[in-house]
């Protein structure tokens, strides 16, 4: 039997001079996680927060914080979001030099371990740290904006990697592009959490968007 799904509204997309208001619109029994993208201008072309934000939303808030470093050395920050107030931190394969290490950091400061890959990424690349993590985001567009289309051949790396990790306590989620044209399909070739933005925050109420994609989805 398929592990329950669960949604988690990117904040990327939402107004940001208004992100007390935002989260208050969304109803904390339609979402599991609050995902949160933090960019440095390096790893990605593009600045959003820091740990100073991922506190303020963390004390107007009982959802779970979905903390995503798009940034290069996170290992310099990982503790900073954890007091913060993060649940989940997920670092990139292509920024973290010492991976596993990046994971065991993570686990000791309290959080949940992810591990991000990039489109054009290989799994081959968590084949060794799966003992290690706890959830795997599988990027669907390159990462740096919201509002981009999901890149097609990501759902056979999506079919992939839920083979990978079948025999492993391991979420897996998607980011970029998740839309209710395609969470089904998304669904149905493994993915368990789903990020999406534009189609939540662009479209109001926020959380008839979301009662739309658990309907296609499975049982709360």
């Amino acid at each position: 039997m398929k592990t329950p799904c669960k949604i988690a509204p990117s904040l990327l997309s939402a107004d940001f001079a208004n992100l007390e208001s935002e989260i208050a619109l969304l109803d904390p029994s339609l979402v599991d996680y609050l995902h949160l993208d933090v960019m440095d201008g390096h790893f990605v072309p593009n600045i959003t927060i820091g740990p100073d934000v991922v506190k303020a939303i963390a004390s107007r808030t009982n959802i779970p914080l979905d903390v995503h470093l798009m940034i290069e050395k996170p290992e310099r920050f990982i503790k900073q979001f954890a007091d913060a107030g993060a649940h989940i931190i997920s670092v990139h394969v292509e920024a973290a030099t010492h991976l596993q290490r990046c994971l065991q950091q993570i686990r000791e400061c309290g959080c949940k371990a992810g591990v991000s890959l990039n489109p054009a990424t290989p799994l081959e690349a968590l084949r060794y740290i799966l003992e290690d993590t706890d959830l795997i985001l599988v990027m669907t567009v390159n990462p740096g904006f919201g509002g981009q289309k999901f890149i097609p051949q990501m759902m056979q790396k999506i079919k992939d990697c839920a083979a990978l990790i079948k025999n492993h306590n391991i979420e897996l989620e998607v980011d970029g592009g998740v839309k209710i044209s395609n969470i089904k399909d998304l669904y149905e070739a493994g993915a368990q959490v789903f990020v999406s933005g534009s189609e939540i925050f662009s479209n109001s109420p926020y959380n008839d968007v979301i009662r739309r994609m658990r309907s296609l989805l499975c049982d709360r």
